[in-house]
């Protein structure tokens, strides 16, 4: 392993990493030179085994903290990505069945116009419970039964199934939800138990009080007056009842630099973890589903995860075309689309998981047995990835003999 020691003016970058992908790490220091990085972590995996496991710059602004090896921050959406690849080792274990009734494992779910809702529904987007029509209290999303209970009493906003719109923080009570009744333990409890020990990962879903230390607040990303302006944040202007605008704004008081909301379960967003936590939850999925003898999934529920289930010209919730899995972001090509900025995440075919808001990302790529994890602490624009992390998911392609992404996903000659 080549070791990394690179001072720039945004701080030290630090780590390891093997020469093949000497072009993602390069990748890395110029996002801290030319591209606004503050504090941020990458890590990749192949075959199990790390080959890139760098970090560096600044964690706390106002304190002048460095970012270490294990500083850690919220990863937003790419939370769901965690929760997904939980609810799979149900499905491989047979106590989720996904083309089952929510009813038959939450039977007060089905009020309402939402009896013909199945699991599958809900890990694709199409469920129909994006946001909430009434406003939610103060800090709701840190008490799990009353977002339990409004979902039950949500009318969907479309038919189940007929339609798919991006769950934003639903999906993390949702599928969160799921699991919680078909394995008996808390989202973060069973995730911890399933996923992220046994990969040895720093990932959390609720923040243990002895890890806060290691937090790098977020900083928020601030809009460019004059800018563009995308038919997603027009309608967070303009209608105020638009799925859009609620899915946004009526989250229950989230906030990724408060205690109470890392420390709460919020599967749809409030995930704590650093790059090499994303990477290693991936790394089973990206190894055929196992991983140091152990079986997170078998062989049909893997192939599951990383086929398209939904696909999309304007998603209900987010306006652009989109394409998921069960649970997880497919690669999304938007760099051509009128009206929307940083709305892509370009991958190869048969990869498969989850950015989060400002530009963080974990997923598994099947075919080259490798897993990809990045996080930051400054947000970027967009609904999707901005210029670092898609750089850097570049970097990685490149490095693996992949040449051309013009057809929407990487692809080698």
């Amino acid at each position: 392993m080549i070791q990394l020691e690179q001072h720039t003016a945004a701080g030290t970058l630090t780590g390891s990493y093997t020469a093949e992908f000497n072009g993602v790490v390069d990748a890395f220091i110029h996002n801290f030179e030319a591209n606004g990085e503050v504090g941020a972590s990458l890590c990749i995996t192949r075959d199990g085994a790390t080959v890139v496991d760098v970090w560096g710059g600044v964690a706390d602004v106002a304190a002048q903290k460095p970012w270490e090896r294990d500083s850690v921050c919220v990863v937003f959406s790419s939370t769901k990505g965690a929760v997904a690849l939980a609810a799979h080792t149900l499905v491989s274990k047979g106590a989720l069945d996904l083309d089952a009734a929510v009813a038959s494992y939450w039977p007060e779910f089905a009020a309402n116009g939402k009896d013909g809702a199945t699991v599958r529904m809900m890990l694709d987007h199409s469920v129909g419970v994006p946001a909430f029509r009434e406003k939610l209290k103060d800090k709701a999303c840190c008490d799990w039964d009353y977002m339990i209970d409004r979902l039950q009493q949500e009318a969907p906003f479309w038919k189940p199934g007929t339609r798919n719109g991006y769950h934003m923080a639903n999906f993390g009570w949702t599928v969160g939800e799921l699991i919680r009744r078909a394995s008996g333990r808390t989202l973060g409890t069973y995730f911890r138990e399933a996923i992220a020990a046994p990969t040895q990962a720093e990932f959390w879903i609720g923040l243990p009080e002895s890890e806060e230390s290691k937090v790098a607040p977020m900083i928020p990303f601030k809009p460019v007056r004059g800018a563009p302006i995308s038919a997603f944040t027009q309608a967070l202007i303009s209608d105020r009842n638009s799925i859009s605008s609620l899915a946004f704004f009526n989250q229950g008081g989230f906030s990724p630099n408060s205690r109470e909301c890392r420390a709460a379960e919020i599967g749809g967003g409030g995930g704590v973890a650093n790059g090499r936590g994303l990477a290693r939850i991936y790394s089973p999925f990206a190894c055929g589903g196992t991983l140091n003898g152990r079986e997170f999934v078998d062989a049909d529920t893997l192939a599951a995860m990383g086929e398209v289930a939904v696909a999309t010209h304007e998603d209900a919730t987010l306006l652009i075309p989109t394409r998921f899995s069960l649970g997880f972001m497919k690669s999304m090509d938007n760099r051509k689309s009128q009206g929307v900025d940083k709305s892509s995440v370009i991958l190869s075919g048969p990869a498969f998981g989850h950015v989060g808001a400002g530009g963080s990302i974990g997923f598994a790529d099947p075919d080259e047995r490798m897993s990809f994890g990045y996080a930051m602490n400054k947000m970027g624009p967009g609904i999707l990835l901005n210029e670092r992390g898609q750089a850097l998911v570049d970097a990685t392609y490149r490095a693996l003999g992949y040449s051309a992404n013009t057809s929407g996903v990487w692809r080698k000659n």
